[in-house]
């Protein structure tokens, strides 16, 4: 049963970024969604320290401010220096997530938090904190993440022709009163809010592996948003599954070892990529008879 709930917890977590990272990866905002999965860190830690629990609905609070002022701090940099928005990136998330370190470091002795617990996160763990629901011991993280994807895909598929719209013809929807800054700024806070979800059983890493690579890889194959988005969950799931199995099988970390399983998936989704553009852009053979006759 064990094994069960640590292959759940990373199916949920998978799903959630995988749908998450679609839009990221089609807005060309998959580096923004990087670096606040990082940079919510300090929010995570101060609301930590002030609330004292791993519970409280704060941590989400303060992960979603954190996530809104990485956004902004990117376009502030981008928009009143030289430098280019992934330069501003890099210089935000690198600071901000080196500062929530910095911040585990300092207040180490009275907070339950570590640096390993936050790149790596504790899904062999999973199983023992648990909570009573009729009668049933379910998983914490389990929970957590269940509610976190039911929001995630309330707000999606209940307004799904806006986030179409706002991804792929922006001026137009802005033309018909629709606000492109709000709901980027949705986006971001759903990204932050499954990262605060998904960081202790999972970890920083495996939470930027999946919001990128599976939506990455559907991206390679299909050009339709649904099929990408089908296709990006689907990946994400055998992630989970083949990464844990893997796991087990080499005595390795389990989220390194999912991470490791959507990268083989995308480099199979290139390959197919480069086999079907070779077969498609071949000149056809024609037989000099039959052109002749």
């Amino acid at each position: 049963m064990n094994d069960l709930y640590i292959i759940l917890t990373g199916i949920l977590v998978a799903v959630s970024c995988s749908i998450l990272g679609t839009f990221l990866v089609l807005r060309k905002m998959a580096m923004v969604g990087d670096a606040i999965s990082h940079a919510v860190l300090p929010g995570i830690v101060l609301s930590f320290f002030i609330t004292g629990s791993r519970d409280s609905i704060w941590m989400l609070v303060g992960a979603g401010l954190m996530g809104i002022f990485t956004t902004l701090i990117i376009e502030w940099l981008h928009k009143k220096t030289k430098l280019q928005e992934d330069a501003s990136i890099g210089v935000t998330f690198t600071f901000l997530f080196a500062l929530g370190v910095l911040l585990i470091s300092y207040f180490a002795e009275n907070i339950d938090l570590d640096q390993e617990c936050v790149l790596y996160g504790e899904i062999a763990y999973v199983p023992l904190n648990t909570l009573l629901i009729g009668g049933v011991e379910i998983p914490k993280a389990i929970v957590m993440l269940a509610v976190v994807l039911i929001l995630i895909t309330a707000i999606i598929f209940f307004f799904f022709k806006e986030w179409v719209l706002t991804t792929f013809d922006a001026p137009y929807a802005a033309s018909i009163g629709m606000s492109t800054v709000f709901w980027n700024y949705l986006l971001m806070s759903m990204v932050s809010f499954t990262t605060v979800a998904s960081f202790e059983s999972v970890g920083a890493i495996l939470v930027v592996a999946f919001l990128v690579v599976p939506a990455a890889a559907a991206y390679l194959v299909t050009e339709s948003l649904r099929n990408t988005l089908f296709l990006a969950i689907i990946f994400g799931i055998l992630s989970s599954v083949i990464g844990y199995y893997s796991a087990s099988a080499l005595d390795v970390s389990i989220s390194g070892a999912m991470a490791a399983a959507a990268g083989c998936i995308f480099i199979i989704c290139f390959i197919i990529q480069l086999i079907t553009k070779r077969i498609t852009s071949s000149p056809s053979i024609i037989d000099p008879k039959e052109s002749v006759g």
